[in-house]
């Protein structure tokens, strides 16, 4: 058995702590300001994230921020890579953080990471954010 000697642990768990909160980190937002007019995801939740069912609906809040309000038109998703499956957005609450309600469906059982992103209008056009994610766990 190797002996690192003390500075070189104290940098050996330095660097895995980084490297654990890198991977632990949800989803990476952009720090700098909001642009005029853009709406930039924060993070999303999903409450039942471990009783989900194939073919059952499931909830998803979505938090973001935005420069105003803009119209958020569609939320697509993908699990693990199978999508996107887009839907149309009726419930939003503008606030500090906002929040987009959505009602999602699994199609495949199994752990996965559910990624979403959503289409807004900016300045006329339609816009991509940024994408979010987290890890859900469905059942058959």
């Amino acid at each position: 058995m190797m002996l690192l000697p003390d500075t070189e642990l104290d940098g050996v768990l330095c660097f895995s702590l980084i490297v654990l909160l890198l991977v632990s980190s949800c989803a990476t937002v952009p720090t700098e300001p909001l642009a005029s007019g853009e709406l930039r995801l924060l993070s999303m939740h999903v409450p039942q994230r471990e009783d989900i069912r194939v073919n059952f609906p499931f909830v998803v809040n979505i938090n973001f921020e935005a420069d105003g309000r803009p119209e958020i038109r569609t939320a697509c998703f993908s699990f693990s890579g199978d999508g996107p499956y887009c839907f149309k957005v009726t419930d939003v609450n503008y606030g500090s953080p906002g929040t987009i309600k959505v009602q999602v469906r699994a199609k495949n059982s199994g752990s996965h990471s559910l990624e979403s992103y959503a289409y807004y209008i900016r300045d006329g056009k339609v816009q991509p954010t940024n994408v979010v994610n987290c890890q859900i766990r469905v059942i058959p």
